[in-house]
């Protein structure tokens, strides 16, 4: 008998509808699902262990094997703050888009498209907010969600990722130890990437689209109805607003990581 385990918290876009049954997972499927699949097996094929791996479909739901450890859920907990924990994050995503390489989506649909400037042919996550990430033993070692994911660059995701774990935003809107750490905790985490002093510059330029990327899909959720985005824009509209003009006044202090 395979036991039912019931909903997986986390998560905002599929809030209560991700179902953990046995050693699989049971997610709503989408019109860009049929993109997803041929990446994960692509990284399956490529040997990658940080992504889940396509089972089957039935009906309007996806079946994916379930990556055991624990997400860091907002409020995100002590061990994910760590610099230990953000190097793992750069290992990760340089991983990732190792393994990626080679993959052709030439003609997939995805869920939503990059900003042009940073669109290219590496297919990257590009949600990897901390309650994306699977941690074992206090070390990142997973992804989850890859419902965003679609052509980009390693630039953009870095960005992305940097929004989310340095944090890059205003002072006041961090509550927790990464306090008064953003230049710090940003060079950890290109550093742990292996990036290069150009691909530095294009983070750091990349950051404000990044920033404004994040918010239009909670917004856009929001204003369709999404109660869960709703939940989210409501509580972080300011903080975006905000973290779009820290990023600006404090660019050149970031180029120098």
């Amino acid at each position: 008998m395979i036991a039912f385990d019931g909903p997986l918290v986390g998560g905002t876009a599929n809030r209560g509808r991700i179902v953990r049954v046995g050693d699989t997972v049971h997610r709503p499927l989408g019109e860009h699902s049929r993109a997803v699949h041929a990446f994960l097996n692509h990284l399956e094929a490529r040997g990658f262990d940080g992504s889940p791996r396509v089972r089957h479909t039935h009906g309007d739901t996806e079946v994916l094997s379930y990556l055991p450890g624990t997400a860091a859920n907002d409020p995100a907990p002590q061990w994910a703050l760590t610099e230990d924990a953000l190097r793992g994050v750069g290992a990760l995503l340089q991983a990732l888009h190792t393994h990626s390489a080679g993959f052709d989506g030439t003609g997939l649909r995805w869920q939503r498209r990059v900003p042009a400037r940073w669109r290219g042919p590496l297919i990257t996550h590009n949600d990897p907010h901390p309650a994306n990430v699977i941690f074992r033993d206090d070390r990142p070692v997973a992804l989850i969600d890859f419902d965003l994911a679609a052509p980009s660059c390693r630039a953009w995701e870095l960005a992305v990722a940097a929004c989310f774990w340095i944090p890059l935003c205003d002072e006041r809107d961090v509550d927790d130890s990464r306090q008064g750490a953003a230049l710090t905790r940003l060079r950890v985490l290109l550093d742990a990437y292996g990036a290069s002093a150009r691909l530095r510059r294009e983070v750091v330029d990349a950051t404000v689209e990044a920033n404004g990327w994040i918010s239009t899909i909670i917004e856009s959720g929001a204003r369709h109805g999404h109660p869960a985005f709703g939940e989210v824009w409501r509580s972080t509209a300011a903080r975006y607003t905000r973290a779009h003009e820290w990023l600006a006044t404090n660019s050149r202090r970031l180029a120098n990581v």
